[in-house]
């Protein structure tokens, strides 16, 4: 179930709805609130002229901001899916507004923040605590050498890193998690724990049982039951239950 963290006794409501203007238009229903003007949360709505945005989801967000209300705040940076800024609920399903197609929205779009993380204004979440958790799992190289060039690494070894550098850290997979929605404080949740194996998996790193110590807790990896909502909804077509599982398995291996 999606809840967002809000005031005590917020409830969502919905101003009266006119009908869909035709189908030239794009009807967008938007989770609003503002913490700072003491109303509860609502559902705005807007319906959009097709020929007047582009083909994305982030491009109708952009339209309404520009010309329509300039109040609505939401995150946006690349415009091409690689910083992760613009992850937020659309129809349901987590994703980047920034890759998503407006051709897979059909003519309603319902546009959400982040589920089961805390809103800090209308479809922006706060991210403190994902980004503490990223810098627990020491996302760096670290080693004992002082080599006099660059660390070289084989194609094998160099292929290992495939599927897991390409995380941009967006959040979309965590924040779809429900072990992560019930145990967020303890547990890593996917993202991070991809990120985790990325580094367990690099050649050039030495503190590979340094890592695995860190992670082998009931909490902060084993909160994982495979419910694989990660991997649906990943926009990147990542696969974060495969990094976990090798991890599990790695700590196995070793005893």
């Amino acid at each position: 179930m999606v809840e967002f963290t809000l005031s005590k006794n917020s409830k969502v409501t919905k101003k009266n709805i006119p009908p869909l203007k035709g189908d030239y238009f794009y009807r967008v229903e938007i989770y609003r609130w503002n913490p700072e003007s003491g109303e509860k949360p609502h559902i705005d709505t807007f319906d959009i002229p097709r020929d007047e945005c582009g083909s994305m989801v982030l491009d109708v967000l952009i339209k309404i901001k520009n010309d329509l209300d300039s109040s609505l705040t939401f995150r946006r940076s690349c415009r091409e899916g690689v910083c992760g800024s613009c992850a937020m609920n659309v129809n349901g399903k987590n994703t980047l507004a920034c890759i998503k197609s407006l051709a897979d929205c059909g003519g309603t779009l319902k546009i959400y923040p982040l589920p089961h993380m805390n809103v800090v204004k209308d479809l922006v979440v706060d991210m403190t605590h994902f980004y503490k958790q990223y810098a627990s799992i020491k996302p760096w190289i670290e080693n004992s050498t002082n080599p006099e060039r660059e660390h070289l690494q084989s194609e094998p070894q160099r292929a290992e890193l495939n599927g897991l550098y390409d995380c941009v850290l967006c959040a979309c997979c965590s924040a779809s998690c429900p072990s992560y929605w019930w145990n967020s404080e303890r547990y890593l949740g996917p993202a991070i724990l991809l990120q985790a194996y990325r580094w367990i998996a690099d050649s050039r790193d030495e503190n590979k049982d340094e890592r695995l110590d860190t992670l082998d807790d009931a909490f902060k990896l084993y909160r994982c039951h495979t419910i694989m909502n990660c991997v649906d909804t990943c926009p990147k077509g990542l696969n974060p239950a495969k990094a976990i599982a090798d991890i599990k398995k790695l700590l196995v291996q070793r005893g």
